[in-house]
């Protein structure tokens, strides 16, 4: 169903890991009524110019600021979509726009959706093979929102419980030593032979796939392009693919 031309509306849309296919047909439709588009530069850089389409650019560390101008948008009667790579719901906007409709009732009455798109994390497993196939969990590595403390503590738990792990954000410029610190940590509680991969890029013409075991892992290996998925104790290797069985029988 595509929203409601007459008035204001707004959706929080997933745009998918990278490549023009894989966003969604209901993404699409959105996209194409929308008089706004609002999102983080590089994000709203994948959107096609077409006249009478407004492109509100912003950067990343502004994510309150961009959820409250698009409400505001919205409410004045503009059509708006507010735009995530990936899925919206999975360290994205969406949560930033239900944060900014606190104490705002006259937002919170806005013909309002979320439109869900292929997370970075899944095209990376599916790419792999099926390495997410049994319980698992995702953490966000940035510090940005939470201190480093609370990263650590979180993945000590996950790994101590053998979940797979699907990380987020790994490495960046500004803090190049925190992903080394993760993978100290996972040594210590998964072992040296637990598989890693390492997927770039996933989907785009920059993609690079890597599964070595943790041994073997640098820092060096990721970036902020990178999803980094590790198994769990049954993860195990099937010709090019890796997989973690469904059975713990």
């Amino acid at each position: 169903m595509k929203p409601d031309s007459v008035k204001g509306w707004l959706c929080i849309a997933g745009l998918g890991p990278g490549n023009p296919q894989l966003v969604t047909p209901e993404v699409t439709a959105a996209l194409d009524a929308a008089t706004d588009i609002v999102g983080y530069i590089p994000y709203v850089a994948r959107i096609a110019p077409r006249p009478g389409l407004n492109v509100h650019a912003s950067d990343n560390r502004v994510e309150m600021d961009r959820a409250r101008a698009a409400l505001q948008m919205a409410s004045s009667g503009k059509q708006v979509v507010i735009v995530s790579s990936g899925d919206p719901g999975v360290f994205a906007m969406a949560a930033a726009v239900f944060e900014a409709l606190e104490g705002r009732p006259e937002w919170q009455a806005l013909d309002l959706r979320v439109l869900p798109g292929i997370t970075a994390m899944l095209a990376a497993a599916a790419r792999a093979g099926a390495p997410l196939g049994h319980d698992f969990c995702a953490i966000n590595l940035s510090d940005n929102l939470k201190p480093a403390a609370l990263i650590e503590a979180r993945v000590r738990a996950a790994a101590g419980a053998d979940f797979a792990m699907a990380f987020y954000n790994p490495r960046s410029a500004s803090r190049p030593h925190t992903f080394g610190r993760v993978l100290e940590i996972l040594r210590e509680t998964c072992g040296p032979d637990r598989l890693i991969t390492f997927a770039r890029a996933v989907s785009t013409a920059e993609e690079k796939l890597l599964t070595v075991c943790l041994a073997e892992a640098t820092p060096e290996m990721a970036d902020m392009r990178t999803v980094v998925i590790v198994g769990n104790s049954a993860t195990r290797r099937v010709g090019r693919f890796v997989y973690t069985p469904r059975s713990e029988l």
